[in-house]
């Protein structure tokens, strides 16, 4: 214990040195710009910040990257709440009774109740984070190729079930992707593979484009056609941010009910976010003892979820730095920018880059503070930005993604690859299908294979020594759980013998 105190003071003498001070400033800033402004998200943000994070160091990267994550959940919730629209999909739930408070007039409250809300449930999944990562890192060190293989296909399985789309799709998306990793020189036998005569490509695909293009050029192609009349943008003053003594009395037990259900979902592959709030607001209605004001401007239902979109953030980086598997495609962007460092996450990572990952611990719970400090009282700058004209935010958001893309390798074909899944994304938002299976897939891939291969070296081909391990098996039963489950119970119901006089709807179909 008095080592991670140690080591957690260290962090806070690195975070709060100047530069890193003004990344997180930068990072919580950009954040709940990119909250406030609908459709983009932290997954977009991020994509579209990649290439410029070249020009920091490692912990600068990092620290910027969880700014502008926490900065989003909160930043959804701004609009959310003041104008009925969701920034981004973790904030959905918001909506629901946030905006009813804001028609009571209201609406300065919840704001408060959200900020405080995200900052106690930030609090309490650093804490988490810290507990369970270096738990993880420690039992992960004697990981093998198969324990890592079970993990990379079982996160891909649950993935699947989790993403919120039909499992065909998902399972296309995620086929798609690691077919996307196998792109380059095989580093077994050093032949190319797929790669077409094409020189630029034996180095694979590059990440940045990729996710450059899936997530922020699509996103813009998808805003171009939206013709949504924007709302009129009110002011809220000072006097209206404070809650009753009732509103806090309400509140204080939903936040921390929240903040444990958020960290906890958060470990679960998918998008814990969106997850994490939707199940805090049935939790929060279930135990109401006031369920009939859900849905007309119940404070609970404000600061539960809220608190619960925040602390899954933290949840989210527990598997990224102790097993070095995103489970989020948000986190898959964050692999992305410690590999274009080079760096690998993992347990070696907290050992071998220590200052890194306690600097980020620090910067998480400073930009929280940032967050509380800054958003309140700057509520009306934020929101203000909904009133900047597309014709001049567009084509600036493409304009970064351009120059981004262009200043790593000043490679014309990253330009093309920009272009080319730019428009892929689009494709795949407008006939239904979720690109984030995509993207994970083609982070796990090249370490789904890599253990593969050195898991049937180590074992001589048998199948039976990869998959009946301890740890092997316990990873793939699970999986195997979340995708027959589902199944049965859909299947179950038309099993029943149908009761007397009511028509048999299985024999119907037939």
């Amino acid at each position: 214990m008095l080592d991670i105190a140690q080591s957690l003071g260290a962090g806070f003498a690195t975070a709060l040195t100047p530069l890193y001070l003004y990344y997180a400033l930068l990072g919580t800033i950009l954040g709940t710009i990119t909250g406030v402004l609908p459709g983009l998200g932290p997954l977009g943000a991020m994509a579209i910040l990649l290439g410029f994070t070249l020009t920091m160091d490692p912990t600068g990267a990092m620290i910027l990257f969880a700014g502008i994550y926490y900065g989003a959940m909160y930043g959804g919730s701004t609009t959310s709440i003041l104008l009925n629209i969701p920034g981004e999909a973790a904030s959905v739930v918001t909506c629901i009774d946030g905006y009813k408070m804001t028609q009571k007039g209201r609406g300065g409250a919840a704001l408060t109740i959200a900020a405080v809300g995200s900052f106690i449930a930030g609090t309490i999944s650093i804490l988490g984070l810290i507990v369970v990562a270096l738990f993880l890192s420690d039992i992960a060190l004697r990981f093998g190729p198969p324990e890592f293989l079970a993990i990379g296909v079982a996160g891909l399985i649950l993935l699947m079930r989790l993403t919120g789309g039909p499992l065909l799709q998902s399972l296309i998306m995620i086929l798609v992707g690691m077919a996307l990793a196998t792109v380059g020189v095989d580093f077994l036998t050093g032949l190319e593979r797929f790669t077409y005569g094409i020189a630029e490509l034996g180095q694979g695909l590059e990440f940045l484009p990729v996710a450059m293009g899936v997530f922020g050029i699509a996103e813009v192609l998808t805003t171009v056609q939206d013709r949504q009349v924007p709302r009129k943008v009110g002011r809220v003053s000072m006097k209206e941010l404070l809650p009753t003594r009732t509103e806090w009395k309400r509140s204080v037990p939903p936040m921390l009910r929240g903040s444990g259900l958020g960290f906890l979902l958060g470990l679960v592959p998918g998008p814990s976010p969106v997850i994490a709030t939707f199940t805090s607001y049935i939790v929060e209605k279930k135990i109401s003892r006031r369920p009939e004001e859900f849905g007309h401007g119940a404070i609970e239902a404000v600061a539960g979820p809220e608190a619960a979109n925040n602390a899954a953030v933290g949840g989210a980086y527990v598997p990224l730095f102790a097993l070095g598997i995103p489970f989020t495609p948000a986190m898959a962007v964050v692999l992305g920018a410690l590999m274009l460092h080079g760096l690998t996450p993992g347990p070696n990572l907290i050992r071998a880059q220590a200052d890194l990952f306690w600097a980020v611990i620090a910067s998480m719970y400073i930009g929280n503070l940032m967050l509380l400090l800054l958003n309140l009282p700057l509520v009306n700058v934020f929101v203000s930005i909904l009133r900047i004209p597309r014709h001049i935010l567009l084509p600036t958001i493409v304009l970064i993604c351009l120059v981004g893309v262009y200043s790593v390798n000043a490679s014309p074909l990253d330009l093309l690859l920009l272009a080319i899944f730019g428009f892929v994304g689009y494709v795949l938002r407008e006939v239904g299908f979720q690109p984030a299976p995509l993207i994970l897939a083609m982070v796990i891939g090249p370490m789904i294979e890599t253990s593969l291969r050195q898991s049937l070296s180590i074992t001589g081909g048998n199948l039976a020594d990869i998959v009946f391990r301890p740890i092997c098996l316990t990873m793939y039963a699970i999986a195997s759980l979340a995708f027959v489950v589902p199944l049965a119970l859909r299947w179950f119901p038309r099993a029943r013998p149908a009761a007397p006089g009511v028509p048999d709807r299985a024999a119907d179909d037939v």
